[in-house]
């Protein structure tokens, strides 16, 4: 995969040039190319498995605060 470092090159330039010229679909397809070169590559072997720690630890942290109801001890008036 020798080329890889190239063709990252050019996408990153095709996206530039798209931004610079104004046409944003040009650019987040020369974006996502890019994103898909670089993930095939040793150097981001390991970045889906980030985004999907990154993701899981989301919905472990948010999903108590989606589904829970409120506690039973909320609102009956006991204090300490």
């Amino acid at each position: 995969m020798g080329g890889a470092g190239a063709l990252l090159f050019l996408s990153i330039l095709g996206a530039f040039v798209c931004a610079r010229a104004r046409v944003p679909i040009g650019a987040v397809i020369f974006s996502l190319i890019g994103l898909a070169i670089f993930v095939a590559t040793p150097a981001g072997d390991g970045i889906p498995d980030a985004v999907a720690d990154f993701f899981s630890t989301v919905d472990e942290m948010s999903s108590p605060a989606l589904t829970d109801t409120e506690p039973a001890e909320a609102g009956t008036g006991a204090v300490g």
